[in-house]
């Protein structure tokens, strides 16, 4: 595995072709891949008229990347954090890229338009091989490491605390397996759970510090 930073594009290599499953705006759903990447951009490469899907696409081919399950954030793509965990001798590998520029409070939404759109995306690899069923439940793990991680940063919005953003992104990899569980009970879950969590936490602190954004206590109420 290795994380490569070739600005606009950051690419984590998984180390062979793996189950991916995500909502990524090229090579969402259930694919195989061996890469996930990310391509920054900003608001003006993204007009109203443009074919995004085709753009992207394009992108993708002149880059040799085709068959990656690729990401799109505003953020800037050197700023990203890798954390790693091991329960039991099964490791997950988080990365992330974190902006909040967009932020949101589950059940509502705000008007940003003609702001940027930070975004988090976060790409998770575990080591162990998981069923497909196993593989959502991943999903949801690393869902919900994101949101707390999000909620304990404690950004305060006229909605409540923010839980992400409007354009977050998450995909999951792992190798085929007979494993049929991945919760909150379980090796790999434990593993996902940290290393996403601490991949966000990390990633939003430093957003908030570098934006100068004041963050409350997490004693505060929501």
């Amino acid at each position: 595995m290795s994380v490569t930073l070739d600005r606009p594009w950051l690419r984590f290599d998984l180390g062979g072709e793996m189950q991916v499953l995500s909502w990524a705006p090229h090579r969402s759903g259930l694919v195989t891949a061996d890469r996930i990447l990310w391509r920054e951009v900003r608001n003006s490469d993204l007009t109203p008229e443009l074919d995004v899907t085709a753009w992207l696409t394009a992108q993708l081919e002149e880059v040799g990347d085709s068959n990656a399950v690729t990401f799109l954030t505003s953020r800037d793509v050197s700023a990203y954090e890798v954390a790693e965990a091991e329960v039991e001798g099964i490791r997950a590998t988080a990365v992330a890229t974190v902006g909040l520029s967009n932020a949101e409070r589950v059940g509502h939404r705000m008007d940003y338009t003609g702001r940027d759109w930070g975004t988090i995306n976060v790409a998770l690899r575990l080591s162990c091989g998981l069923t497909q069923a196993a593989l959502i439940e991943a999903l949801s793990i690393a869902t919900q490491a994101r949101t707390a991680a999000v909620i304990e940063a404690a950004m305060r919005l006229p909605t409540g605390r923010a839980t992400g953003t409007g354009t977050d992104c998450i995909a999951v990899a792992a190798p085929a397996g007979a494993e049929a569980y991945c919760g909150l009970h379980t090796a790999a879950g434990e593993a996902a759970g940290r290393a996403v969590y601490d991949a966000v936490i990390t990633g939003t602190l430093q957003w908030l510090e570098d934006w100068a954004i004041r963050i409350p206590g997490l004693a505060d109420p929501a």
